[in-house]
């Protein structure tokens, strides 16, 4: 038995054309709906990047500050690095 090698047809290209630029068509449609979120949500974006950067602190607080973990401090590390944080804040936006 010989191998025989495959034959293109070619008889349904103008539907497979259509199918492929029909499954394609999806990636335009989310990103015209992705714009228009980002332009709706544009007043709550500073505010849910602000929340995003809190938790990151939180977390190098609570995770990468091994030393409270050890002494059983880490309420008090972290409630004085949030402190000190907001006092950095405030004479940074006072101060100009």
């Amino acid at each position: 038995m010989a191998l025989e090698p495959y034959v293109l047809d070619f008889s349904g290209i103008g539907l497979i054309s259509l199918l492929g630029s029909a499954l394609g068509g999806d990636g335009a449609v989310a990103g015209v709906i992705g714009a228009a979120l980002v332009l709706a949500s544009a007043a709550f974006l500073p505010y849910a990047m602000a929340a995003a950067a809190g938790a990151m602190h939180y977390v190098v607080v609570e995770e990468l500050m091994p030393e409270t973990v050890r002494s059983g401090t880490t309420d008090v590390a972290t409630l004085g690095f949030i402190a000190g944080f907001a006092v950095v804040m405030f004479l940074d936006n006072a101060l100009g």
